[in-house]
């Protein structure tokens, strides 16, 4: 792979959703960034609420990046979504094939799960592992609970021992592994060092701390959260001092509101005349 598509699906994943959920957190629950009660400041508490998001979705980069890698390899990628038996929605991390195999992929970043939570993963993990034998069948199945940070092993005994005893109930093929460990046992080792080389590169590259002040790219901000639902909009727009603490710390120089101005009045929905009505009222 090329680090410019590494770096791509990096960037794509993990920031250009963040600000359209920052508003929507912002609009939904805001007594969690103003009131005198809180020991942060606005600016602080929306700060740390991006560092979240960019925390969650880098576990989702990494799963479009192993399955890119995997279509490199020349595996076929299968459906991931499953309905369990009681009706319950599954996501299969990674589900792919070969002219021989059917391999899953349960996949985190961390193995850093308390013990209560490290017991719903595996009782998870079982539940896929059932609903796809159900389809598939257990002949030629090979399954992998895949922790891709290699520097964190805090429940592996746990995990090895429950694997092992699931492995031999149901008559599957069951591996923990960690960092480069499944790389080697689809033979691809080399794929890790390249992983480890272009993420130490992309992290060279990112600011200390991200900027929370849409404005300095206005018209990227605004493709971002142009097609919020309108209703994030009013709720922003109504609580005025949800508008004075937070709506202009992210907008200070109100460039991206102007074009969603703009924007809105491109519309023929009464909610949206309603919003460029709104932010005319605040000096926009």
């Amino acid at each position: 792979m090329k680090y410019y598509k590494f770096k791509s699906i990096f960037n794509k994943t993990i920031f250009e959703k963040s600000k359209a959920d920052l508003l929507e957190k912002v609009a939904k629950y805001p007594q969690r960034y103003i009131g005198l009660f809180r020991p942060t400041k606005p600016k602080a508490k929306l700060l740390q609420n991006l560092l979240q998001s960019h925390e969650i979705r880098f576990g989702e980069a990494f799963e479009k990046l192993i399955e890119e890698y995997l279509k490199e390899l020349g595996y076929e990628i299968l459906e991931k979504n499953f309905y369990y038996k009681n009706g319950d929605k599954l996501k299969v991390d990674q589900f792919f094939k070969d002219d021989e195999f059917y391999f899953f992929v349960e996949q985190k970043i961390r193995d850093d799960h308390d013990s209560t939570k490290k017991r719903g993963q595996i009782s998870n993990f079982e539940k896929k592992l059932e609903t796809i034998i159900s389809i598939y069948g257990d002949n030629n199945l090979k399954g992998f609970f895949y922790f891709i940070d290699p520097d964190l092993l805090k429940n592996k005994n746990f995990y090895k021992d429950e694997l092992e005893k699931m492995s031999a109930d149901y008559g599957v093929d069951l591996h923990i592994c960690y960092g480069k460990e499944f790389f080697e046992l689809i033979n691809a080792p080399n794929i890790w060092e390249e992983i480890i080389t272009y993420l130490k590169k992309w992290r060279s590259e990112l600011p200390d701390i991200p900027e929370i002040n849409f404005d300095l790219e206005p018209e990227q901000s605004f493709e971002e959260i142009k097609d919020l639902s309108p209703s994030i909009y009013r709720k922003l727009l109504d609580n005025e001092k949800l508008y004075k603490e937070i709506v202009l710390t992210i907008f200070p120089e109100k460039k991206t509101l102007i074009l969603l101005k703009q924007y809105f009045e491109t519309k023929d929905k009464k909610i949206y005349k309603t919003l460029v009505e709104k932010l005319i009222n605040k000096g926009i």
